[in-house]
């Protein structure tokens, strides 16, 4: 259980260190600002919309490492996924940071942030960026965590 509990850090760390889709997107067609204020996380989210699917989304900010680990695994998970589809993975990624309950395979790359549920100033840090994307995708300029 080492070896993986290591893995997932490796995950975290990479996605910290080398951020997938880190940069503002432009024409976009939503985005909101997220804050957290516990940690002082702060990021962007850029949201490019075909009909009723995220074709594109990209994150600016900055935070600290499972913030921003969380934000990059979330853009690479959410680009091509109907609103729908993003709601169901939301659901998903926010019951596994915020629960005991066991990890269903399901939810593939997300078991990396998992362990976030065992330190709940953390819970927020890895949520921000979904929060964010999901007021944006409902017309909202911002999100918080309190």
């Amino acid at each position: 259980m080492n070896d993986l509990k290591n893995l997932y850090q490796e995950v975290i760390l990479d996605h910290s260190k080398h951020p997938r889709h880190f940069h503002a997107l432009d024409p976009c067609d939503h985005s909101a600002t997220g804050y957290n204020p516990l940690c002082g996380d702060n990021l962007k989210i850029y949201v490019r919309m075909d009909g009723d699917t995220i074709a594109d989304v990209s994150f600016v900010g900055d935070g600290c490492a499972i913030s921003k680990a969380s934000a990059s695994l979330m853009t690479d998970l959410a680009r091509g996924k109907t609103l729908a589809e993003f709601a169901h993975l939301y659901h998903d990624f926010h019951h596994i940071a915020t629960t005991q309950d066991p990890i269903p395979d399901s939810v593939g790359k997300l078991k990396v942030l998992a362990g976030v549920r065992e330190y709940p100033s953390r819970v927020k840090c890895a949520t921000l960026a979904w929060h964010t994307l999901d007021a944006a995708l409902h017309g909202k300029n911002e999100a918080k965590t309190e």
